[in-house]
């Protein structure tokens, strides 16, 4: 990826039902539903590469394309962030609007908030590098750089982070305190809203992270 590169990294988490979008984007015969949801992620697909093309930013393959090669099942296998992109724009179009979850530096910095959490007894699943880096469901080219990143978390384990989290927040360090508040209160709004989803008969499974 070339071109002009961002100060800080945004991360977002939205929650859904991730068997919808692998599905879109394997089935072999396309429902009219399916058809019309993979149009409008078309359109954002060529929406974000010319967004690029104006910032200057030259991704290699473009989205288009790689949303193309995700779809009949041949993607490269050369890193580009490409199907990353893609692939987030297929989730978002079936998931909730994102929860914006702050500005952060660098993507290393969740190592030391690791450590930090584990040493007060957080299970190692919870850990935050564990599951905001740690892919999609499909097998995608490696982006070639730590950003952007996606994560999952399975949507049933969002109220056991955030009781974990709340539990050592006071013995935290306070470099980790704050942001270990931020995750845990936007986890605990997202156990509720995925309870009332449920009952209303929707089935979010997912929460998913987008680092960017």
């Amino acid at each position: 990826m070339k071109g002009n590169a961002a100060v800080g990294h945004c991360l977002e988490m939205s929650t859904g039902d991730m068997r919808t979008v692998v599905r879109l984007l394997t089935a072999v015969e396309r429902t009219e539903q399916q058809e019309r949801t993979l149009a409008r992620v078309r359109t954002e697909c060529e929406r974000t590469d010319a967004r690029f093309r104006e910032q200057g930013i030259d991704l290699d393959v473009s989205i288009s394309r790689a949303l193309d090669e995700l779809i009949d099942g041949t993607p490269s296998t050369d890193p580009c962030p490409a199907y990353s992109y893609a692939f987030y724009q297929a989730v978002a179009a079936h998931f909730s609007d994102p929860t914006d979850l702050g500005a952060w530096r660098r993507p290393s910095w969740f190592r030391a908030m690791d450590d930090e959490l584990a040493r007060h007894g957080v299970p190692s699943d919870l850990l935050p590098g564990t599951f905001l880096f740690r892919g999609p469901p499909l097998r995608l080219p490696h982006p070639g750089d730590v950003v952007p990143a996606i994560g999952t978390l399975p949507a049933g384990r969002a109220a056991a982070l955030a009781d974990a989290y709340a539990r050592v927040l006071d013995r935290l360090d306070p470099e980790f305190r704050g942001p270990a508040r931020r995750l845990a209160d936007a986890l605990r709004a997202e156990a509720r809203e995925g309870g009332s989803a449920r009952t209303a008969g929707t089935n979010p499974d997912t929460l998913l992270f987008w680092f960017h």
